[in-house]
């Protein structure tokens, strides 16, 4: 009869949900935004959103960051995972209706990489000052 391997003491760290997943998934999601730009608003999601202008795509983008906030404050990890993957869809179709490309997202972030959050947020605060940003009235 074999022994059963002894069990180990130091506690594993938690594998991946699903094998094969990757934030790659958010440039595809971003292709498909982009593609359903021409599309049926009365068939698609994205066109009817993206046909009510950025104004419009903003206030949803907040609408589902304050249900993000709601769910990480209560606690419900499954709930937060949803309105996550809601955000991140509603920020992709707000980057669509404003012109931007993920890429352009992703130069700044590799431009802040290695800064401290407090040093990258002080130049922030200062170009603020130079360019006087908008608020929407």
């Amino acid at each position: 009869m074999a022994k059963k391997p002894a069990k180990s003491s130091k506690r594993e760290p938690p594998r991946p949900v699903t094998v094969g997943v990757s934030p790659k998934v958010i440039d595809r999601l971003w292709e498909v935004v982009l593609n359903r730009r021409a599309a049926d608003p009365a068939i698609s999601h994205s066109a009817r959103l993206l046909s009510r202008g950025t104004a419009k795509v903003a206030q949803k983008f907040g609408e589902e960051a304050v249900e993000c906030i709601i769910e990480a404050v209560a606690g419900n990890k499954q709930a937060l995972i949803c309105e996550s993957a809601d955000v991140l869809y509603h920020l992709l179709v707000l980057w669509v209706s404003a012109g931007l490309h993920p890429s352009e997202i992703w130069a700044e972030l590799e431009r802040r990489e290695g800064v401290s959050g407090i040093a990258e947020k002080a130049t922030r605060r200062a170009l603020a000052v130079r360019t006087a940003t908008r608020k929407i009235p």
